[in-house]
């Protein structure tokens, strides 16, 4: 039909979001090449009657259809309530595999990345780009069918010593196994006429890890509004609640607010 066509005509030229794009993960697909983004991610959650609050500014660089990278840095609260920076991070994915049809797509995608956090350690948890120092390398695959999107990811990833505390948990529970599925529907528009349509997509993304050391799991549930603005802004407003936990962690249910810009060719 003309709307899914138009749909994706506009993901493959990268002027335009659709559902793929999701809130807690990141899909197989890349941003547009030659372009450059801005996000600023906000996370609020209730720590035994104290407010945590992290926000987290970033940069994102499409530097071909195949290649991007991301650079973060991290600020939040502790439990002193005193608030200031608190790490950084880089991100790179390479888009190896697609297969690209009309009215749909499967795609896949390597990633690596590498956070560095200064806080204390609180638990086995390994939550990079928030709680601990350490890297990671994975696979992500998507299909894309007219409106609906879905995707499936798993990784190992590895924790180092915080700045302030060594990994007190031993070295056996250095090492976890993260997975993500996840699914993106979109809702508006009806049908595509121009890019300055506003886009409204829903999401519901499971995030689970286990370590490997001792079999400990978790398994979260994050469901998400998604607007589209011009095909160039994105607010994303989700919330993260914990399903399954066999090991302490100290993380509560929690909401987040999402912005986002982008440049298109930027750069030759």
């Amino acid at each position: 039909m003309r709307n899914i066509l138009a749909a994706l005509l506009l993901l493959t030229t990268g002027r335009a979001y659709t559902q793929e794009l999701f809130v807690y993960t990141e899909p197989a697909s890349n941003m547009s090449a030659k372009s450059l983004g801005a996000r600023l991610t906000q996370n609020f959650s209730d720590e035994q009657g104290r407010l945590n609050y992290m926000v987290k500014p970033e940069v994102m660089l499409g530097l071909s259809k195949k290649l991007m990278f991301h650079a973060d840095a991290i600020f939040s609260s502790d439990r002193h309530n005193s608030f200031g920076i608190n790490g950084a991070g880089l991100y790179a994915k390479y888009r190896f595999y697609s297969i690209d049809e009309v009215h749909r797509h499967f795609r896949m995608a390597a990633f690596g990345s590498y956070s560095f956090a200064n806080n204390h350690i609180t638990d086995a948890y390994i939550q990079l780009q928030n709680r601990s120092s350490g890297y990671e390398a994975g696979l992500i695959a998507t299909r894309l069918k007219d409106k609906l999107a879905l995707s499936a990811g798993a990784s190992v990833v590895h924790a180092l010593d915080n700045r302030r505390q060594l990994f007190k948990y031993g070295d056996a529970q250095r090492n976890a196994l993260n997975y993500s599925l996840s699914s993106g529907l979109l809702l508006l528009p009806k049908e595509y006429t121009s890019y300055q349509q506003t886009n409204l997509n829903v999401m519901l993304e499971v995030l689970g890890q286990v370590n490997l050391g001792n079999g400990q799991s978790i398994i979260d549930l994050a469901p998400s509004v998604q607007l589209i603005f011009n095909s160039r802004m994105r607010l994303d407003l989700g919330y993260r609640q914990p399903l399954l936990k066999s090991g302490y962690r100290n993380m509560s249910p929690g909401g987040l607010v999402r912005l986002e810009y982008n440049f298109f060719n930027v750069f030759k």
